[in-house]
């Protein structure tokens, strides 16, 4: 897999319970990214390949790559890990997540808490280079506390060998309230002798640009903001072929939650419609967040059936009304995004 073309590649970031299959299958209707990553396989003695994530890998696009993205801090577990996930699935590649800032997965030492032990992460990735048959990367954040430890941490990236390194630009503790550290994934990508893959506010087309211009990023990996608008990755494409930008309706908004209800239904078939509504409410946090003023998103949080969803949408979304092209910074869900407007 190839990440060094002129244009970024675009990734859909990995997004725990987020980034899921019926997800997937939708997004790649509206274009779909050219790389997808998994939510993360947990690692530990007890753990074996969580069956759903391997599914979303054996049945997930045929004719784009997949990358398997695994959580932990034992060496040896998380070498047999990998060799599982490669021996059960046509992954492209295996990624270890040094960026999670979840106070329960930094507790156990994982995840964004790796960034304290550099020794550590030299250990796993000579460990796992070797076993691993296609990409080996990271994904990491500019540091724990402050970006400061990021020289550090570049020493260290540079000498290890890896196929790619995606950056998101903030530390463990700004989680995701902060602006992003852009000059810091310059830097990576100035002295890192492989494909850097920048991460962080890429909500729109318009902060992609931004993104891509003052990182110097050879991808970008898109998160939240994807999820928000599936249109994103083609009006990326756009924005970078110099052709016209779809520009989707809230109507269009109200068929692509259709569509996730339609995709979350199969793969639910059996369970009640009431846990379909739960799981689509949830993604719904990241679709409705800011429109008619946060009131939509109030009313979708009431919901507990498919009628009482549909009618939510006939009445806040039945309009040709274009979407916003950025959400609402509620300093939660999206942050940053006019600091990394600024020219």
């Amino acid at each position: 897999m190839s990440v060094t073309t002129k244009v970024p590649r675009l990734f859909l970031a990995p997004m725990q319970d987020v980034s899921v299959l019926p997800v997937w299958r939708v997004l790649e209707e509206y274009g779909g990214p050219d790389i997808y990553v998994t939510e993360y396989f947990r690692v530990h003695p007890d753990s074996r390949p969580e069956k759903p994530i391997l599914r979303s890998i054996i049945d997930g696009p045929a004719d784009k790559p997949i990358v398997a993205q695994m959580i932990g801090n034992d060496t040896e577990l998380l070498k047999q890990s990998a060799v599982w996930i490669q021996n059960l699935t046509p992954c492209s590649g295996i990624d270890i997540n040094l960026g999670c800032p979840a106070p329960k997965v930094c507790g156990k030492q994982s995840g964004g808490a790796l960034l304290r032990d550099l020794g550590l992460i030299r250990r796993i990735a000579e460990t796992l280079a070797p076993v691993v048959e296609g990409t080996f990367s990271l994904k990491t954040r500019v540091g724990f506390e402050n970006d400061d430890e990021f020289d550090a941490l570049l020493d260290l990236f540079a000498e290890l060998p890896l196929s790619w390194l995606a950056i998101h630009g903030r530390t463990v503790r700004d989680k995701y309230q902060s602006s992003v550290h852009t000059s810091r994934i310059a830097e990576a990508v100035h002295r890192l002798p492989y494909p850097v893959i920048a991460n962080g506010s890429v909500v729109c087309h318009e902060t992609a640009a931004a993104m891509t211009r003052k990182s110097q990023a050879h991808g970008l990996m898109v998160g939240r903001g994807a999820i928000r608008n599936p249109w994103l990755f083609s009006q990326i494409r756009a924005q970078n072929a110099g052709t016209p930008i779809h520009t989707p309706t809230l109507r269009d908004l109200w068929s692509y939650l259709t569509r996730l209800a339609e995709a979350f239904a199969e793969e639910t078939e059996g369970k009640s419609e009431e846990q379909t509504v739960h799981k689509l409410k949830k993604i719904s946090n990241y679709i409705a967040t800011g429109l008619a003023d946060g009131a939509f998103l109030e009313q979708l949080r009431r919901v507990r059936s498919w009628s009482q969803f549909q009618s939510e949408c006939q009445q806040f979304l039945d309009s040709d009304e274009a979407i916003p092209l950025r959400p609402v910074e509620d300093g939660r869900l999206f942050c940053g995004m006019a600091e990394l407007l600024k020219p």
